[in-house]
């Protein structure tokens, strides 16, 4: 196997990988939240805070060097249409996940300490306000992945 083909494999990879990572997670915490049930919510944001150190953080680096590697391979200017769009998006997506792990992070010690699932409330608005729009813009990831539509085009 050629380089780009194994580089662009480990680019599907990773990407599969924080996106049903991130879609599993977000599922389970979201019906613990809804269990109201304190230590369910405990055990599972233990889960998830690991899920994300182990499986989304590498996988956050590997899209981003795997990608910038592709686009360099295929001759995509960096100062294209496309280019701009998947890069703002990725930027986009991680200012939404980063205070969404502090979020977890916080919650997970709050439920640890004694906290009740009502004195997370604020804190899981703000976790699904933020994990919404992360979300959408990770399938307008997929979405600009496939079809490159202003691949040609520069700014």
């Amino acid at each position: 196997m050629n380089l780009y083909l194994g580089v662009k494999l480990v680019h599907i990879l990773s990407a599969t990988l924080l996106f049903g990572t991130g879609l599993g997670t977000a599922f389970f915490m979201f019906c613990a939240y809804r269990s109201d049930d304190a230590g369910f919510m405990r055990n599972t944001l233990r889960s998830v805070v690991r899920a994300d150190w182990l499986f989304t953080t590498p996988a956050v680096l590997l899209q981003l060097l795997t990608g910038l590697w592709l686009a360099h391979r295929l001759g995509i200017p960096l100062n294209s249409v496309w280019f701009t769009l998947v890069i703002g998006l990725f930027v986009f997506v991680g200012m939404c996940w980063l205070p969404v792990v502090w979020i977890q992070i916080r919650l997970r010690d709050r439920l640890h300490a004694g906290a009740t699932v009502d004195d997370c409330r604020v804190l899981m608005r703000i976790w699904i306000a933020l994990g919404v729009p992360a979300f959408l813009g990770v399938l307008c990831l997929f979405g600009l992945m496939i079809y490159k539509p202003w691949l040609a085009l520069s700014l």
